[in-house]
């Protein structure tokens, strides 16, 4: 599949990103292969964000596709029990379920007519999301993730649907889809406005414009999709959209921890702080993977710095804030690379209930597991399963969030450090000569409300549960809240990286050092395009949003 860098949108957050978000269009189109069993998280954000995008099946996977479908109508024929076809359309149990057509067997004319209206009824039923619609680009995240699901051939769907996800995808056709309303176990309330959109109902965002679906498949000149089987039931009972949701903010903390270690690098030399803790000779000592990866990320920025001299002034031993950082900055970045191997297993992998397997060969193990088996021209196995299950992402957003909070607090103490003038050997409040006022006094009021926020939003999803659907789904992950947290930590860390930013700039400048690291410079540089030394008070908050801004383009 192909792969995009070096665009400047790998930084776009789902809940930032205001072009995607009003369904902009990208400008630029890419060839995507979809197969069923490589798709990565970064090429998931790629096709989110690439309102062109050109998506390649490739004869693998349509065969796949062709073969699950099969072995569902096959399994109808022998009277299997099949949800949306044989079972749950209103059939007489006494009636056959198959014709006979030129001299071979087929489904029912009048069953299939029965499925395709439960189908539809069923969608509608389902259509029961809450809340402001979610971003674009995290709605195309979703449908790519099925669609590479249903290349897999393990959903039982006709062709028909893995086409108009395709056809949504290139034509930048997005389905109108709360934002609200998912416990986790699979997204049903939600994913049922794609299928929806599919059918010519509900409302879809196309090139910025909000309109009814059947209007924008009609001026696509793409027929409405006519579901049946279980189609319905493989477009709605997936976790593609919470998965789609994780997979670009998985994307987006990586790009920003790249950011966040040069700011913190910054701030260390503002601090006139000491490197030893980040040498890879005392991280030897100790090599936990979070340290080792910390530290060079830290080293790395460090390229060139006058931190790399003695100092008269330089403390023995920086606060802790400083000299854990690596523990705390690794921490966050092995917590991501562990989501991002997690989401990786959930998006090359059905998570269907019922899963279809083609080709399973019963081995007679048992008369119970014999009975899932399909013999006929496909064969294979149709299984109950518990495929919709999202807890190993959803401890994975958590340990990721939790680890998150710890670097807001890490952020928070480092950047308080600098009010003092016997810490920092510079003035009060990093005050210019010029300036006899507050300088930076007040400004920490917003860095420890944002990392009160994180605290409070970065606590585990609830572990309790409350039993619907009859009793029966009486278990839930709450990984989309879990997920919805974790953009919201992400949103406030760039906002306190930008007060960190502000206050390593200003003490870079106050102390005059004679050489800044490589990465450090280019990012001051930048920064000081854009926000000038502060001389005398004025209005910080335009800094603020400057300084983010500069940190989420880089």
């Amino acid at each position: 599949m192909s792969v995009r860098t070096g665009t400047g949108r790998h930084h776009c957050l789902t809940a930032l990103c205001l072009t995607a978000a009003l369904g902009g269009s990208a400008a630029w189109a890419e060839d995507w292969t979809i197969d069923g069993r490589t798709l990565t998280v970064e090429q998931v954000a790629g096709i989110a964000r690439d309102d062109g995008a050109r998506i390649v099946l490739t004869q693998g996977a349509d065969t796949q596709i062709a073969q699950g479908f099969a072995l569902v109508m096959e399994a109808a024929l022998q009277g299997k029990a099949v949800y949306g076809l044989t079972v749950g359309v209103g059939w007489n149990k006494d009636r056959p379920v198959f014709a006979v057509k030129d001299g071979k067997r087929v489904l029912d004319d009048e069953l299939l007519q029965l499925s395709r209206a439960f189908n539809l009824t069923s969608l509608r039923a389902h259509g029961a999301g809450v809340g402001e619609p979610m971003p674009v680009e995290a709605v195309r995240a979703g449908m790519a993730i099925r669609l590479n699901q249903i290349a897999t051939g393990r959903t039982g769907v006709q062709p028909a649907v893995a086409e108009m996800y395709r056809q949504f995808l290139e034509r930048g056709i997005t389905p109108v889809v709360p934002s609200r309303g998912s416990v986790g176990e699979a997204d049903i309330t939600l994913a049922s406005h794609i299928g929806l959109a599919m059918i010519g109902e509900g409302e879809v965002f196309v090139n910025g414009d909000r309109m009814a679906a059947r209007q924008a498949l009609s001026d696509a000149g793409i027929a409405p999709l006519e579901p049946v089987g279980k189609d319905f039931l493989s477009i709605l009972s997936t976790n593609a959209l919470t998965a789609g949701h994780a997979a670009l903010l998985a994307h987006d903390v990586d790009a920003y921890l790249d950011k966040e270690a040069i700011v913190f690098a910054l701030a260390l030399e503002g601090f006139n702080g000491n490197v030893a803790p980040f040498l890879s000779e005392t991280n030897d000592i100790r090599p936990f993977p979070e340290n080792l990866a910390g530290a060079r990320a830290i080293r790395d920025a460090l390229q060139g710095s006058y931190l790399w001299s003695p100092s008269d002034e330089r403390a023995l031993q920086d606060p802790l804030s400083f000299r854990t950082m690596a523990y705390v900055l690794g921490g966050a970045r092995v917590a991501t690379q562990d989501l991002v191997k997690v989401l990786e297993i959930q998006i090359n992998h059905s998570d269907d209930n019922p899963g279809v397997v083609v080709g399973a060969v019963d081995e007679k193990t048992s008369a119970q597991v014999s009975a899932y088996f399909i013999e006929g021209e496909v064969a294979g196995a149709i299984y109950p399963t518990a495929g919709f299950e999202m807890l190993p992402v959803a401890t994975s957003v958590e340990a990721l969030n939790a680890a998150l909070v710890r670097l807001s607090q890490a952020i928070t103490m480092q950047t308080i450090r600098f009010e003092n003038p016997e810490m920092t050997h510079l003035p009060r409040f990093l005050a210019a000569e010029t300036n006899h006022g507050h300088a930076f006094g007040a400004i920490q009021k917003p860095l420890v409300a944002l990392l009160a926020e994180n605290r409070q939003i970065g606590a585990q999803a609830p572990a309790g549960s409350v039993a619907m659907a009859g009793n029966i789904e009486d278990l839930d992950s709450h990984a989309p809240l879990s997920v919805a947290n974790l953009g919201r930590i992400l949103d406030n860390l760039y906002w306190m990286s930008s007060i960190q930013l502000l206050h390593a700039a200003q003490a870079v400048d106050l102390r005059k050092p004679p050489a800044l690291g490589r990465a450090t410079k280019n990012l001051l540089d930048d920064y000081r395009r854009h926000v000038p030394f502060v001389d005398k008070d004025r209005i910080y908050s335009e800094d603020f949003a400057a300084g983010r801004r500069i940190l989420m383009e880089r």
